[in-house]
C-alpha cells in the first residue's frame, strides 16, 4: 500500500482540529493550498504543514 499524499478537506479538518466549513474558509483565502481533482478537492499534506508552520511563525 502507498503512503497517501493529499486529504479531502473533511479529513483535514480533523487533522487541524477545525470545523470543515472553516477549511473551506482557509482554502478560498489562499491560507490552505488544495488542487482540484475532477470534482473533489484535495489537499496535500505537505500544504497542512505548510499552514501550520506559517500559523507558528505568525504567533510568535
Amino acid at each position: 500500500m502507498t503512503e497517501r499524499k493529499s486529504v479531502r478537506p473533511a479529513e483535514a479538518a480533523a487533522l487541524l482540529g477545525v470545523c470543515r466549513d472553516t477549511v473551506y474558509v482557509l482554502m478560498r483565502s489562499g491560507r490552505l493550498r488544495s488542487i482540484k481533482a475532477g470534482r473533489a478537492r484535495l489537499i496535500p499534506l505537505a500544504a497542512i504543514d505548510e499552514f501550520l508552520s506559517a500559523d507558528e511563525e505568525f504567533a510568535a
